[in-house]
């Protein structure tokens, strides 16, 4: 048989969005009052350092991240960052998770 021989269709729903699979790498386009909301982020200092220190390895030292974002002119805007996102894993803020659960539940 010869390859005209074979008559493939194409789905019409073919095609599925990167995006919407979670492809790495592949994000949707921020809105401009998306990109206004993180726009702290360019001056954050964690942006300019090693993001391991930031999301350290269970029972990891958090010390120096800690360090990092005690002299960050963006730590507050971080830290409401992490607890309106529910950030479950790193330093933001100057806070482990946990220490963003207990401010949390100080909170309520």
């Amino acid at each position: 048989m010869t390859g005209s021989q074979y008559r493939f269709s194409v789905p019409d729903n073919w095609f599925v969005d990167p995006v919407n699979l979670g492809v790495p790498g592949v994000r949707r386009p921020i809105s401009e009052e998306e990109d206004d909301a993180l726009a702290w982020q360019a001056d954050a200092l964690c942006a300019q350092t090693d993001p391991e220190a930031f999301f350290p390895e269970k029972g990891g030292s958090t010390r120096d991240a800690k360090r990092i974002c005690g002299t960050c002119d963006v730590r507050g805007e971080c830290l409401q960052y992490a607890l309106q996102n529910d950030e479950r894993f790193g330093i933001w803020g100057g806070l482990s998770e946990r220490e963003r659960r207990k401010l949390k539940r100080r909170a309520v």
